[in-house]
């Protein structure tokens, strides 16, 4: 059922444009009928009916066998000037229209161009009169007779070229849209990658610092209030920063219709200063060492080290039991190395905090950092110490330094 509704128009399509090119090539073979060998018309005759019925019963054939259809078509062709009628390109119209579609249908334009030459040869010498001299009007049929075949293969090599080109045209454009989907989903998954990752280094830093201001004011509360008092000052400052920052983070995700939000600058190592006090007053001793001359960083390059700067000191924080931790900058000509240190094994003063020695940070934080540095073309070693605690390295590309003093 669902077969017969959803072909039904395009069959009878089909249907009614057969019916017509039949109809068609019936009536130019029965006027064809009508111009005598004696150049006299009169009413088409018992033979021309003949040839038209035979030519025209096997056009519909020319789909499923254009070849067979030719030949057929082509020989009936040949009866014509036996049977006392006069050869012309009407009465031959049969055979140009299978001729044509046998164009189409070829699988080499090798076989359709000997198969047409092959018809326009045979109704060649079909054409030529069988008695009497060959009068130059003679001449002008022969060759509009045999040259016919030949104009309706060229025609329909026209169209198969043009049917060709059109399809390949449309598979480009398929192909075309197919890579631009690709690309556009690639684009939003690196995206969503690269969203995620701020969101990681973002809320795993801020919160960390939270819950250890939180858990010196609990410890603090009864015994020195002033202190809790100025804990919890530090507690409101550092969420109202997380804030900032999430909302900065989020409105990455806006439409392009959607109100602008007000952008602050990336980070980069020139917040140094401000992540070590706020890990300071987490209870965090940070201390910070620089080996050559610093120079201006790329900005991928310069938030890359500052947030494997933040993930590292948070781990630190979270997993470590220290409470120091040692931030070295080596600066070479071509690259910088930023290493995070810590001793571990320490008993942390703030009650709740984790005194597990050595233990490497567990998560998505170590993963983030490695995909940050190798985005940059950078590469991150982290693991434990043979001293004891663990060590965070990173080395980052560097654009070439234009005075050799600045190489260390």
């Amino acid at each position: 059922m669902t077969d017969a509704r959803g072909a039904g128009p395009r069959s009878h399509g089909m249907w009614w444009r057969e019916a017509a090119v039949t109809a068609t090539a019936f009536v130019l073979c029965l006027l064809g009928g009508v111009i005598q060998v004696d150049d006299t018309l009169s009413a088409p005759s018992v033979a021309a009916h003949f040839v038209a019925v035979v030519s025209c019963a096997v056009l519909p054939m020319r789909h499923r066998a254009p070849l067979a259809a030719l030949a057929a078509t082509t020989a009936a062709g040949v009866l014509v000037q036996p049977l006392g009628l006069l050869l012309s390109p009407l009465i031959v119209a049969p055979a140009l229209i299978t001729a044509y579609s046998y164009t189409l249908a070829a699988r080499t334009e090798q076989r359709a161009a000997g198969a047409v030459s092959l018809s326009a040869a045979v109704l060649l010498v079909a054409s030529i009169p069988l008695t009497g001299d060959l009068s130059w009007q003679d001449a002008s049929r022969i060759a509009v007779v045999s040259a016919s075949p030949l104009v309706a293969g060229v025609l329909g090599h026209s169209v198969r070229n043009r049917r060709a080109y059109l399809a390949a045209v449309e598979e480009r454009a398929r192909r075309a849209e197919e890579s631009r989907d690709t690309e556009a989903r690639r684009r939003v998954a690196e995206e969503r990658v690269r969203i995620a990752r701020e969101l990681h280094d973002l809320v795993a830093h801020q919160i960390t610092l939270a819950n250890a201001q939180a858990t010196v004011a609990a410890h603090l509360f009864d015994t020195r209030p002033e202190q809790t008092r100025r804990s919890l000052g530090e507690l409101v400052e550092t969420t109202g920063h997380a804030l900032d920052e999430l909302r900065a983070t989020v409105g990455l995700l806006r439409q392009s219709g959607d109100k602008a939000a007000p952008a602050e600058p990336a980070p980069g190592l020139s917040r140094l200063p401000s992540l070590v006090e706020s890990f300071h007053r987490a209870g965090l001793e940070v201390s910070v060492h620089q080996d050559g001359t610093a120079r201006p960083l790329p900005p991928g390059v310069d938030l890359t080290a500052y947030r494997i700067l933040q993930e590292a000191l948070t781990n630190v924080t979270k997993h470590s039991g220290t409470r120091s931790a040692r931030v070295r900058l080596v600066w070479n000509r071509d690259h910088v190395t930023v290493t995070v240190a810590d001793d571990g094994g320490g008993t942390r003063a703030v009650p709740g905090a984790s005194a597990a020695a050595d233990r490497p940070p567990s998560g998505f934080g170590l993963i983030g950092m490695r995909e940050r540095a190798t985005a940059v073309g950078g590469h991150l070693l982290a693991g434990r110490r043979a001293e004891g605690g663990f060590l965070v390295s990173a080395r980052l590309p560097l654009p070439p330094a234009k005075d050799t003093g600045d190489t260390p």
